[in-house]
């Protein structure tokens, strides 16, 4: 399949789109341009695009239980009231740490948020990926990680893949729905460096994973239990950065990308870097899961 100007949603451009988030109860669609400082969410009842500017690079937004969201800027982990633009500082795990910035996070199926970091001048593993649990406490899941990015679980919930960007892999792990806890790690799919780099990551309902790939003008779906690709959305933009399902019956899956770093040779014939797509691909995606926050 081959994404075309028909399939661009919306006229926001970003320097470095992001982390495309469903809020399926409001019928809006969330994601951020991280170096830009924008928080953008489209409301797919009129067809309007509102943004947000914040003080810090931004890199997730999730819709949370109680009407808020919860974003990841490069100082922690932080919950947003829209409307009164009011933020409440939840915690930093790496105030001790300089020239880190989070990047990647989802929340999982019983609500708890993963989210991940990465070192700003890309030294290798100096990143580490933390859940937030519902009561808002801070642990870390893994350490050593270079570029914390696409996260998501299978829909029996029993597995939970992950992304280090770097490591051109997607590795699964055992996932305890109960505990939260991660186990058994294995590698499941490579990148090959013609196909550029593994980035944001989401799941659809019959278990297979969608790729996004950075450096790679593609989004690949995959059979995370043999490794096989099975199909290819060609977009004609070479930074594809994330993907995400939405849309009123959850089978449009919305693609953000990057112009970050392009020359103007580049620019010419990428017209379309860094804005957001968003085409239907015959598959019902795995909801986006809200932070459950117990302290409300």
């Amino acid at each position: 399949m081959f994404l075309v100007h028909e399939h661009v949603l919306g006229d926001i451009i970003s320097d470095l789109g992001e982390g495309p988030s469903w809020d399926d109860k409001e019928s809006v669609l969330y994601w951020v341009d991280i170096t830009g400082k924008q928080i953008h969410r489209w409301l797919s009842f009129n067809n309007k695009v509102q943004s947000l500017t914040t003080t810090q690079f931004v890199s997730t937004v999730v819709p949370t239980n109680d009407g808020r969201l919860l974003c990841t800027l490069q100082n922690g982990f932080y919950l947003l009231k829209w409307e009164e633009q009011s933020w409440e500082h939840i915690g930093n795990p790496e105030s001790r740490i300089g020239g880190n910035c989070f990047n990647d996070g989802k929340c999982d199926p019983q609500g708890r948020f993963w989210g991940g970091s990465m070192d700003l001048n890309g030294f290798p593993r100096k990143g580490a990926l933390y859940t937030v649990d519902r009561d808002k406490k801070i642990r870390t899941v893994l350490e050593g990680v270079s570029c914390s990015n696409g996260i998501t679980w299978s829909p029996d919930e029993k597995y939970m893949y992950f992304i280090d960007t770097p490591t051109r892999k997607v590795v699964a792990y055992d996932f305890s729905i109960t505990k939260g806890t991660i186990s058994n790690p294995r590698d499941i799919i490579y990148i090959p460096e013609t196909q550029g780099f593994p980035d944001g990551m989401t799941s659809d309902e019959e278990g297979m994973i969608w790729i996004a790939h950075w450096g790679g003008y593609r989004v690949s779906r995959w059979n995370p239990y043999n490794g096989i690709c099975l199909e290819v959305i060609h977009l004609p933009v070479e930074k594809v950065t994330s993907c995400e399902f939405g849309g009123n019956n959850n089978d449009e899956l919305f693609i953000t990308t990057a112009r970050e770093g392009l020359t103007s040779v580049q620019h010419e014939k990428q017209p379309l870097a860094g804005r957001l797509f968003r085409v239907k691909v015959g598959i019902k995606g795995c909801k986006t899961y809200r932070f459950e926050n117990k302290k409300i």
